[in-house]
């Protein structure tokens, strides 16, 4: 697998489709609207000037309904600080950003709803911020925006993508996962060390781009995956990824996969926790932490709805594209990977499964030095 391949949730609103299978991502965004209202308020009311414009970027939007949540929960606060404060409605502008391989067409139907929507509130209420929206393809380890041009940057659930596999595992022929449990107590500890190392190097480059591009005092409210439970708990918890891993080696058992080719299958994403964070936003030195939190993945999410089917096709919303890139484009290959996924669920309750593969994500909002 070429270590600098894109990633693409899967496009479209059917069955298999990210926009139908995206339950914890939506629940985290919900959960993300507290830090973001607060970020606008201080944002707002520490200005000594109320700026005329505001722009407001969500940085791996994807697609599907849940690309404007974030954006529509920051111009929402907007409009109420400014109602508070008793000024005017500020002009705004999103800018929504995502890989080229992004199903923008997607984004672009909820786009057209949500600016109706606003036109519907202003002939309602009288007054609506005037909200101009773009698309800026591209990755968010590098620069996107113009120099201080940004005020607020939001990402959700994206950030634990890296730009590439880690080079060390692919140049020496080290395994994402080891089938063998001896073999993979060995390798794992080179595995997640190589994964962190480029995790450390892409989260610095972030934060270097987005440095250059946020306003003194400019906030970023930011989501993604962790290793960490909000709540004490001794049982070992696994990197994202194991699940799939363990799912293609039973394939790969019984001769539904290559096995050679799972030996170069690598998944170019990390989990991280609080402490890996902390240095490294430190490390860089251009913003300050004004919360950290660990969010449990379940809450908010209707657990009646929790099966191994639920789980399987999320798995396979987010990981399709790698998947058929790397071992081949038969649909018989997706089909057989819900079968193995349900399967491999279905012994230990769902529940367990969430445990060992914890939905937990680390939501934190930033502050640009002046």
């Amino acid at each position: 697998m070429d270590p600098q391949r894109t990633v693409r949730m899967n496009p479209g609103d059917g069955e298999t489709s990210y926009a139908r299978n995206s339950t914890f991502q939506s629940a985290e965004q919900i959960r993300m609207k507290p830090l973001i209202e607060e970020a606008v308020t201080e944002l707002l009311r520490n200005s000594i000037h109320l700026p005329n414009s505001m722009v407001i970027s969500d940085l791996g939007c994807s697609s599907g309904p849940s690309a404007l949540n974030l954006v529509s929960t920051a111009v929402d606060a907007i409009q109420s600080q400014c109602l508070q404060l008793q000024k005017p409605p500020l002009e705004l502008s999103l800018l929504l950003n995502d890989l080229p391989s992004n199903d923008f067409n997607s984004a672009v139907k909820h786009l057209v709803a949500f600016q109706q929507k606003r036109t519907v509130d202003k002939g309602e209420h009288g007054s609506s911020p005037l909200v101009v929206a773009g698309f800026v393809p591209g990755s968010f380890h590098g620069r996107l925006f113009t120099t201080a041009s940004v005020h607020l940057v939001l990402s959700s659930i994206s950030l634990h993508w890296l730009s590439e596999a880690p080079r060390d595992l692919v140049k020496n022929g080290i395994p994402m996962y080891a089938a063998d449990e001896q073999l993979w107590q060995k390798t794992r500890p080179i595995v997640l060390d190589a994964y962190a190392r480029q995790f450390r190097k892409d989260f610095l480059l972030f934060l270097e781009s987005r440095a250059q591009e946020v306003v003194p005092g400019g906030r970023m409210i930011l989501s993604l995956n962790t290793t960490e439970f909000p709540y004490p708990c001794n049982e070992p918890t696994q990197q994202t990824w194991d699940l799939i891993a363990r799912i293609l080696v039973d394939m790969a058992a019984r001769g539904v996969l290559d096995k050679q080719k799972l030996n170069t299958f690598y998944i170019p994403l990390y989990a991280t926790n609080q402490k890996e964070v902390k240095e490294i936003i430190e490390e860089q030195g251009s913003f300050t932490i004004s919360k950290l939190q660990v969010h449990d993945g379940m809450n908010g999410v209707n657990k009646a709805l929790i099966s191994p089917k639920m789980l399987a096709y999320t798995l396979r919303a987010g990981f399709e594209s790698m998947i058929v890139e790397h071992f081949g484009t038969s649909r018989e290959i997706m089909d057989e990977f819900i079968r193995t996924a349900e399967q491999l669920i279905s012994p230990a309750l769902p529940e367990t499964e969430i445990k060992m593969n914890p939905r937990c994500f680390l939501a934190m909002s930033l502050a640009r030095k002046s």
